[in-house]
């Protein structure tokens, strides 16, 4: 069978995340999104940990990020509450924030966390892999130079997706996974990547870890569903600041130090997969075909003009879930003039979507992008000419 799984969230217990992603909200909403299977987020957190207990026999699997010495962080899926607790254990004495934070930073390298993952029988791969702050590709060069063997999988990110991947070689051995990270349990933040991956069955925790071990293993995710790279908040480079662009030859002018308001500068996701890359985009046959999606609520906003949790937003995506009960079908498989019936306005601007037919101003320097019905320039950097220079 095949299952819609996000893997990467976060709860309550990290740091700007809503008050309100507790498990029972997270489960409650991922289905309303179309997820079959959810993965907890910060499992290593002790309170969260007993308030997953409750929900051990519903359709979750156990997942944490954390922070290494040297500020990579990595994505970990646990096939057990019990072997959640002994690496608990293991981490103990490398870390100051694990009984409090759900995202906590151990000090040890990747490697060996890594190898700690793999003596309670995880998985584990880099999160966000590009992201100019917390990512591999930002403190290395290569994989195997932070774990200096090979990890289960490598976590996209939203301001990647597969072509852009796939354009440096040593990735092309690798299966991809697309989560949302999500902070919040709103619909178009839960869910807005995941991954389409073909199991046997669903059932509790350990039966859930099982069949995703099996498919990550032997290279059963069917697709990879997530945001246009463009909309991600690091796709572009830009200034961390006011969020002007830059060309990557200017940004190392400017030392990475804006010259309009002295922000600092952050290496974009598309600068740094170029400067990876072997010049081509190379797909290995096992490959899971990419799903480019908007979430449905900046669909409806971006038709009526209006933010996308406003009520006029909010009120016709809950006519639809109540007709078709997950986003995911509204956004893919629901016919156009079957979607006219609950408002005209809105199935023809997924009719666009779907023909490609929006536009997108790409995000950079933490802003995410926007999309558009008209096509639109990018706005890069120029340096002003005073008249001091030319004398």
């Amino acid at each position: 069978m095949l299952v819609n799984v996000d893997f990467h969230i976060h709860s309550k217990y990290s740091g700007g995340t809503s008050k309100d992603m507790n498990i029972e909200n997270i489960l409650k909403y991922s289905k309303i999104k179309g997820l079959d299977i959810v993965g907890t987020g910060d499992c290593l957190n002790p309170k969260y940990l007993e308030e997953i207990k409750k929900f051990k026999d519903r359709e979750i699997i156990l997942t944490t990020e954390v922070e290494d010495k040297d500020r990579v962080h990595h994505l970990i899926i646990l096939p057990s509450i019990e072997k959640v607790e002994e690496l608990r254990e293991k981490f103990k004495r490398y870390s100051k924030d694990l009984d409090t934070e759900g995202r906590p930073k151990v000090y040890l390298s990747g490697r060996e966390i890594l190898d700690f993952v793999r003596d309670v029988d995880g998985l584990i791969g880099p999160a966000h892999a590009f992201t100019p702050w917390t990512s591999i590709y930002k403190t290395f060069d290569s994989i195997y130079q932070c774990y200096e063997k090979k990890p289960d999988f490598i976590e996209l990110g939203l301001s990647a997706d597969t072509k852009m991947a796939d354009m440096i070689k040593e990735l092309r051995e690798f299966v991809f996974l697309s989560n949302s990270d999500a902070h919040s349990y709103h619909p178009h933040r839960l869910g807005r990547e995941f991954n389409i991956l073909k199991v046997d069955s669903i059932g509790n925790i350990e039966e859930n870890f099982e069949g995703i071990k099996k498919a990550i293993k032997h290279k059963k995710v069917v697709s990879n569903v997530g945001l246009f790279p463009e909309l991600g908040k690091y796709h572009l480079t830009a200034c961390s600041k006011c969020y002007i662009k830059f060309k990557l030859d200017d940004a190392k002018k400017f030392n990475w130090k804006c010259p309009e308001c002295g922000g600092r500068v952050k290496k974009g996701v598309y600068d740094r997969v170029l400067e990876l890359s072997d010049g081509k985009v190379e797909h290995p046959t096992f490959r899971a075909k990419y799903i480019h999606i908007i979430p449905l609520a900046e669909i409806i906003s971006l038709t009526y003009n209006r933010g996308v949790l406003t009520k006029t937003v909010q009120t016709i995506w809950e006519k639809f879930i109540e007709k078709y009960k997950n986003e995911i079908n509204v956004l893919i498989n629901v016919d156009i003039e079957e979607l006219k019936n609950i408002n005209d306005r809105v199935a023809n601007t997924i009719k666009l979507f779907r023909e490609n037919k929006i536009y997108i101003v790409p995000g950079g320097g933490g802003k995410y992008g926007e999309i558009s019905f008209y096509p639109q320039k990018i706005n890069y950097y120029k340096e002003k000419i005073t008249l001091d220079k030319w004398l």
